[in-house]
């Protein structure tokens, strides 16, 4: 009976092993198969990131990024703001500068002897001269002028004066109605040194052109001597 017993069950085990060796090897064969599919998928996964990565265009953004902070980093720092950009600067009073004469001119010895060193100014009414001195010595000058005609009721007087008073670049004589800009009144009558032609007779006073007028002007103070002879 236990003869019989074992080998019924040594069958039956050689019956269920060789059922279980197909399906084992099935088993096998599929695992091997969706591995196979896994390990192909990663593969493809891997060309279809690397070339994404290849196409990107991060790294042109990362050149032109780096180039923009290296202007940066080479462009000189921006000036701080301050508190006084709005306001405007200072503009300091026009002054006389000394006009250049295109053909300069010389003084005689009569001019000298003529024109004490105390005076500040002098006029040489037959050469139509005049210029400004101190100490006897030369300043400006000698320039154009051109006086009253002598001999008749407009000639410039001759004589010593001294400045009274000054007027400005818009100033209108009162009694002849005529621009007398950057005058410089010396002598009782509104005789006086002013911007003018040259070429017509005044009424007494030294025509000068408006610029060698507008020096004079800020050169002769009140109370400066002027020679006219």
């Amino acid at each position: 009976m236990q003869a019989r017993s074992r080998h019924t069950t040594a069958r039956r085990l050689r019956q269920v092993g060789g059922r279980t060796e197909p399906a084992n090897a099935a088993r096998k064969r599929q695992s091997a198969r969706r591995l196979a599919v896994l390990l192909t998928v990663a593969a493809a996964s891997t060309v279809v990131v690397t070339a994404a990565a290849v196409a990107s265009p991060r790294p042109a953004v990362r050149g032109a990024t780096a180039t923009a902070s290296t202007a940066r980093r080479s462009a000189p720092p921006p000036k701080a703001a301050t508190g006084n950009a709005p306001r405007r600067e200072a503009v300091p009073a026009p002054t006389a500068v000394q006009p250049v004469s295109p053909s300069p001119l010389t003084l005689t010895a009569l001019d000298r002897e003529s024109c004490p060193a105390k005076a500040t100014a002098c006029v040489d009414l037959t050469r139509h001269l005049t210029w400004l001195q101190s100490a006897g010595k030369v300043t400006f000058g000698p320039i154009r002028a051109e006086p009253g005609p002598p001999g008749s009721a407009h000639a410039t007087p001759r004589g010593i004066f001294q400045v009274s008073w000054r007027a400005g670049a818009t100033f209108v004589s009162n009694i002849y109605h005529e621009p007398m800009p950057w005058a410089v009144f010396f002598a009782p009558g509104g005789i006086a040194f002013h911007g003018g032609s040259r070429t017509t007779p005044t009424h007494g006073s030294v025509h000068l052109t408006d610029e060698n007028a507008h020096y004079s002007n800020h050169h002769l103070p009140d109370g400066a001597e002027v020679v006219v002879f």
